[in-house]
């Protein structure tokens, strides 16, 4: 079983999508961080299923449309570990300013 880190820049992600879900009055925001934090912990089981993307990470597709997200990590597989470096809502053009995907 692979162990899960986050990167300490993926809680500023949580609080910007908990931002813009409470200023579209989104009911059930919680909900929404913990289905998101759900689906990241299936990587625990099987960290390759995200797909590839540039420089040896992958993304994790979460839910769909209004409830979509992605996830972007790279997994070591000599250390069986797996570094979440973002989240961010599919309907997001990039990642946060520091744009880890190049």
């Amino acid at each position: 079983m692979s162990v899960i880190e986050l990167a300490a820049e993926v809680r500023e992600d949580f609080e910007r999508i908990l931002d813009h879900l409470a200023r579209y009055q989104v009911e059930n925001s919680g909900q929404r961080i913990r289905e998101i934090i759900e689906a990241i912990n299936v990587l625990e089981h099987n960290p390759l299923i995200g797909r590839p993307v540039a420089n040896d990470k992958r993304e994790l597709m979460i839910g769909r449309r209004s409830r979509g997200y992605l996830a972007l990590y790279r997994y070591v597989d000599e250390m069986d570990v797996v570094f979440v470096l973002a989240i961010r809502s599919q309907r997001e053009a990039g990642y946060a300013e520091r744009n880890p995907a190049e």
